[in-house]
């Protein structure tokens, strides 16, 4: 989920077909189902429509909706692999109009209540005509699986050439089985990308209406900073509404 605001304008891209994304993950899931265990291997996914598409407090698609659809291979041992897709909206001259994000890691738990999850994780652009594509190595350590601290490190952060580095901190509270709180800060250092860095901030209330879907309601901020480098009209205070259903 990554944004490439040197790259963007305030016209809108052409729409995501999302029939491509779940042709490819089924592909890929029934690859793997028939090389390995299936006995072993778990397989879910989720599918969202969302107001709009913000990805570290900035938005993806200049505050217009956005449909995602992910697809996970999840084994006995912990190590997993993903595909997710959603619709964006970059400038018109690069033709980026759709992401997919592919990850493979390892998740599981360290201690009895401590679990880590490292991954490698390559957001990719097939319509572009520029080079947008970009890869980060992840980390998420998450204390009774309802506090969590992240780190992001890529050496050619949003597509650029240059060093960039994530932090996010965060927390879950569960008021009873069907709703719960979320918040989370995070920081990113982009100093060697756009000689600035900034910070932003998510509050989110989550309602298992009936499975397997909830509704999200999310209130982004983020500082000065981040207005400075992707403009007032991407980053700021934004609110985000979204259904999901997971399968």
């Amino acid at each position: 989920m990554s944004s490439h605001h040197l790259f963007r304008s305030r016209e809108a891209a052409t729409p995501l077909i999302l029939a491509v994304c779940a042709g490819i993950g089924l592909l890929a899931l029934g690859t793997q189902a028939q090389a390995g265990e299936q006995d072993a291997v778990q397989f879910s996914g989720t599918a969202a429509l969302t107001s709009d598409y913000v990805w570290r407090g900035s938005s993806q698609t200049q505050g217009d909706p956005a449909v995602q659809i992910g697809f996970k291979a999840a084994a006995a041992n912990g190590f997993y692999g993903s595909v997710w897709g959603s619709n964006v909206e970059f400038a018109p001259q690069t033709h980026a109009s759709s992401e997919f994000d592919f990850t493979v890691g390892w998740a599981g738990k360290i201690a009895d209540e401590w679990a880590l999850d490292v991954n490698l994780l390559h957001y990719r652009y097939p319509s572009t005509t520029s080079d947008l594509n970009w890869t980060e190595l992840n980390g998420t350590v998450t204390y009774r699986d309802n506090y969590w601290l992240s780190l992001g490190y890529s050496n050619e952060a949003l597509g650029s050439k240059e060093r960039g580095i994530y932090s996010q901190i965060g927390a879950r509270f569960p008021v009873n089985d069907a709703l719960r709180f979320e918040a989370a800060v995070g920081h990113y250092y982009l100093d060697d990308v756009y000689n600035d860095s900034y910070t932003h901030g998510q509050l989110s209330a989550i309602w298992a209406v009936k499975a397997p879907f909830e509704l999200r309601l999310t209130a982004h901020a983020t500082d000065s900073s981040a207005e400075r480098i992707f403009g007032d009209s991407l980053a700021g205070s934004r609110i985000e509404a979204a259904v999901q259903a997971s399968f």
